[in-house]
């Protein structure tokens, strides 16, 4: 069902075309690239988090870490991710398939300034078997309300 939201979302954005379902679980960052064959920084990991019981969703470059000061300073609260067992309910996809594509309503998406160091990414698209192919562009279109952030460390070398 998550890959159908994600789907239908992607197909308004006329992006559809570029979701992939490999072979093998993309559930993990290193999963993921073992499956699109391709650098574990090109995965645009997706990581949830509660603020003020609202949930969040800040994209970032696969081996990139958050820095709860810079997180601290640009939302004025501490990072707290949400519960495992309520990602689905308040975000609309599960562990492992969280995307910003067909969220809730109530969903701030942002993208980490960590995803400018590849020019093509791969987020989720709403499963654990699933992906989508986006240049930089592509996805600020999908992502058209996402504003851009400086939160994570840089990624270690």
């Amino acid at each position: 069902m998550s890959l159908e939201r994600a789907r239908v979302y992607l197909e308004q954005k006329g992006f559809a075309g570029h979701i992939i379902i490999p072979e093998h679980s993309s559930a993990t960052v290193t999963e993921a690239a073992e499956a699109l064959g391709c650098e574990p920084g090109m995965i645009a990991k997706t990581l949830s988090f509660l603020q003020d019981e609202h949930p969040v969703l800040i994209l970032a470059e696969g081996m990139a870490r958050i820095d709860n000061k810079k997180y601290k300073a640009r939302f004025g609260c501490k990072a707290k991710m949400i519960p495992a067992d309520q990602v689905e309910a308040l975000v609309g996809h599960d562990i492992g398939g969280v995307c910003p594509f067909g969220v809730n309503e109530d969903v701030a998406v942002y993208l980490d300034t960590s995803l400018k160091l590849h020019d093509t990414v791969y987020p989720a698209a709403g499963t654990d078997h699933s992906a989508v192919r986006l240049t930089i562009e592509e996805l600020e279109q999908c992502c058209d309300s996402a504003e851009w952030v400086d939160v994570c460390k840089p990624p270690a070398s």
